[in-house]
């Protein structure tokens, strides 16, 4: 990599291009940016940027996303804060992360370091989901030794974060004349032992040493047609959010037998998940004795004077979930949420620019001690 490449100036245009409805001029920013610094960035038919360097063992890669939510927040920029949509999600960590990939050398003594770049992480994760590295050239795997996504943690190193489901719990009865209840199957009063059994899922469960207890909170609820009828159906939508190792797949099964079990034999029980066109995102956890870890949290804790780099889980879902179990961590600047309220996916959505700079420090430091 030959010309000089500073963090805060990528960030102070990228953020000033919006990417909530369409990431293609933000992705030819970004493919120009490495271009002209001397990667050859690949974008593959998922919409992924792509480009690696180094050529050895092990084999890192720096994840974010170049996608935002709705809708833009006005840019500005005053005593080193920027404030606008991206700027902490997730477009300070992208900044971070091109400093710490475009300032590794790739020696032949020295590991293999790829940036994958995603487009669509706010909504369905198309491109993570469909991430394989071997579109690049020289790369054989699909998959890599270790993964460092980039979100905003306050320069925290993140090694777990709960997974979230959503699916419909559907209670199916007989319609009769309100009149004559027994005559037919309510599936509206089926919804009391449903909304029981939701309650008390969990209730016999071992909290995650890390990650806490999962939970499962009903969101919508619908059911009847007339008001002298006799419902048939009710339907009750519901948020999951898990911890390991549950995977959707079994929670599915377990809640649509506990909600039997908790209903009158005659009401016909289904859990339907909500249709994705990827997979959920589900939880992961990676063991905070992994280098990835060490070296990231040593780093971060040197750059910030100890402020910075304690060893804990992240509280949104992310798309580190698509790339565990392979060692996995969640590292940026920023916060969710400051004393204030919340930062990320708000009308105040700001990142510090030092912060900028000790991540891409922080990141430098600790990929060429994993790497070399």
């Amino acid at each position: 990599m030959s010309a000089a490449f500073d963090p805060v100036d990528f960030l102070d245009s990228a953020v000033r291009i919006q990417s909530h409805e369409d990431v293609t001029e933000m992705r030819d920013f970004l493919v120009e940016t490495l271009a002209a610094h001397g990667a050859d960035p690949v974008v593959d038919d998922a919409g992924n940027t792509l480009a690696t360097t180094g050529s050895g063992s092990p084999h890192v890669v720096c994840n974010t996303h170049i996608d935002t939510v709705s809708p833009p927040v006005p840019y500005d920029r005053a005593d080193g804060v920027i404030h606008g949509r991206g700027s902490c999600d997730a477009k300070g960590p992208l900044a971070a992360i091109l400093a710490a990939f475009l300032g590794y050398d790739g020696d032949a003594d020295g590991g293999r370091l790829s940036l994958a770049i995603t487009p669509d992480e706010e909504v369905y994760s198309t491109g993570a989901a469909a991430l394989d590295l071997s579109v690049l050239p020289t790369i054989d795997s699909p998959t890599a030794d270790y993964y460092v996504v980039g979100e905003p943690t306050g320069l925290d190193v993140c090694t777990a974060a709960k997974g979230r489901f959503e699916g419909t719990v559907h209670l199916a009865g007989q319609n009769a004349h309100a009149a004559e209840p027994a005559s037919g199957v309510n599936a509206v009063a089926a919804a009391e032992g449903a909304l029981a059994a939701i309650r008390t899922f969990d209730a016999e469960r071992d909290p995650h040493p890390e990650l806490g207890s999962a939970t499962l909170t009903p969101t919508v609820i619908a059911g009847g047609e007339a008001t002298n009828q006799v419902p048939a159906d009710c339907a009750i939508t519901v948020d999951r959010r898990s911890v390991p190792p549950e995977t959707a797949e079994g929670f599915a099964a377990e809640l649509e037998r506990a909600v039997d079990d908790a209903t009158p034999d005659p009401v016909g029980v289904d859990f339907a998940p909500t249709e994705r066109p990827t997979p959920f995102l589900e939880a992961f956890a990676t063991d905070p004795d992994a280098p990835v870890v060490r070296h990231l949290s040593a780093a971060a804790d040197r750059v910030t004077d100890g402020a910075a780099g304690a060893v804990r889980p992240f509280t949104a879902a992310t798309e580190a979930s698509y790339f565990a179990p392979a060692p996995t961590v969640v590292f940026g600047p920023g916060v969710l949420a400051d004393d204030d309220g919340p930062v990320a996916h708000a009308d105040r959505e700001y990142v510090r620019v030092a912060e900028v700079e000790r991540a891409a420090t922080a990141l430098t430091e600790a990929l060429d001690a994993l790497l070399g």
